[in-house]
Formats: C-alpha cells, sequence, structure tokens
C-alpha cells in the first residue's frame, strides 16, 4: 500500500499543472487513468459505476409509430450531440424534456425520438432507442452511430459535471458489454453537418476526450 502511494504521489506531482487547466471532468478522468495505471500495475482490479439510466418507460415516452430498424453491433461511432432546447435539473424536468422531444420528433413523422440516449443535467441518461435500433439524429450518418444527446443547449455553458460523468460511464458499459467497439471513433454533431450542436462549449469538452476523432468515417 505504501509503495502505491508512493507513486500515485509521484506521478500526480508531474500533471498538476496540466491538470490545473483541465476541465473538471477532464480532471477526474485523469484522475481515475492514474489510479486504473496503478491498480493495474499491482494486479488491482478496477470497476466502474454504470450510469442510472431512466427507461422508456419511467419517463413515460409513448411506443414507435412502426418497428425500428436494427443496428448492427457492436457500434463503432459515436455522435455527441445537444438538443437545444431548455434544460433541466432533476428527474421530473428532464422527463418532461424528453417527452416534448419525443412528440416534436413525431411531429416531424419520425417513427420515434430519434437520438439512441439523452443526458441530463441532472446526472441520469434517458433511454431513447437504446443501443440496439438504429437512432434518427444525423441524416447520413444514422447507420453504424450511436446518438447521444445532452438535454439543453451549450453554446455558452456546460453540462454539469454529473452529467458529463454520466456520459462517460454509458460509454464504458458500452464497450464493456460489447455493445460498443473497444475503437469506436468519437464526434460532435457540427462534423457531420451545419449545425452549432453540440455547443461551442460542450465541443471543446468532447475534443478532450479519448476517442474523439477529426475523421467522419
Amino acid at each position: 500500500v505504501a509503495n502505491i502511494a508512493s507513486i500515485f504521489v509521484a506521478l500526480s506531482s508531474n500533471v498538476a499543472i496540466v491538470h490545473s487547466k483541465m476541465y473538471p471532468i477532464t480532471k477526474c478522468l485523469v484522475s481515475h487513468l492514474l489510479l486504473f495505471t496503478i491498480f493495474s500495475a499491482f494486479g488491482i482490479k478496477t470497476t466502474v459505476a454504470d450510469p442510472n439510466i431512466i427507461s422508456k418507460s419511467q419517463w413515460n415516452g409513448v411506443e414507435s409509430i412502426n418497428e425500428l430498424g436494427k443496428q448492427a453491433l457492436p457500434i463503432g461511432r459515436i455522435i455527441i450531440l445537444h438538443t437545444a432546447g431548455a434544460g433541466c435539473q432533476d428527474v421530473d424536468s428532464c422527463s418532461q424534456q424528453v417527452r416534448n422531444i419525443q412528440k416534436y420528433h413525431l411531429d416531424l413523422h419520425f417513427d420515434d425520438i430519434g437520438y439512441n440516449f439523452l443526458v441530463g443535467n441532472d446526472g441520469n441518461v434517458y433511454e431513447g432507442r437504446g443501443w440496439d435500433l438504429m437512432g434518427a439524429a444525423v441524416k447520413n450518418y444514422n447507420n453504424g452511430s450511436l446518438s447521444m444527446a445532452f438535454i439543453g443547449t451549450f453554446e455558452n455553458d456546460p453540462p454539469t459535471d454529473q452529467a458529463l460523468e454520466a456520459a462517460q460511464s454509458l460509454l464504458e458499459m458500452g464497450v464493456r458489454t460489447a455493445k460498443l467497439t473497444e475503437d469506436y471513433k468519437l464526434l460532435g454533431h457540427r462534423q457531420l453537418a451545419s449545425t452549432l450542436s453540440p455547443g461551442a462549449v460542450l465541443y471543446k469538452i468532447i475534443k478532450q476526450w479519448p476517442h474523439w476523432t477529426r475523421r467522419a468515417r
């Protein structure tokens, strides 16, 4: 234990300057990476908690109008978006926002809510089409992609740390359960379409995530 502690102190001091300039969620990820590296070196197994997922029935969503297309698994591309509407801070307000989004998409003649998952500022993940069904979020890129939309507008302000952590946990869960490839690529919506989504601030954050790529394909 003493050896583990001394190694962690040494590594932490070397990244202190860079660490101080990072977003809070990135600081958290770096700290977790340091711990994972140290624990792995000593043969200590670590686990990451799964996100709390609010199912479609729990947020009172309506059934799909038509049968949705199946997604080929594992998925190799993640698209991060924002919903560009109002944000939410608790289960009730987030559930209401997800219902509003579903109604809006149905009014546009979608078969269901377009996103695979949504993330609220309350730190919960809200099930849309889920892992196994093809989304309808980004034209020409739905096949082979998983869409994750942060509820709200993030052009000037970031999501909460809880929301960012929930999104990361969902991605880790996806890899662990073979829903996502281990080398999946992560992109922002604006890289694939003429849009501000996922917002300037959120886009800057996800560009620091390990799987972000400049290349769409």
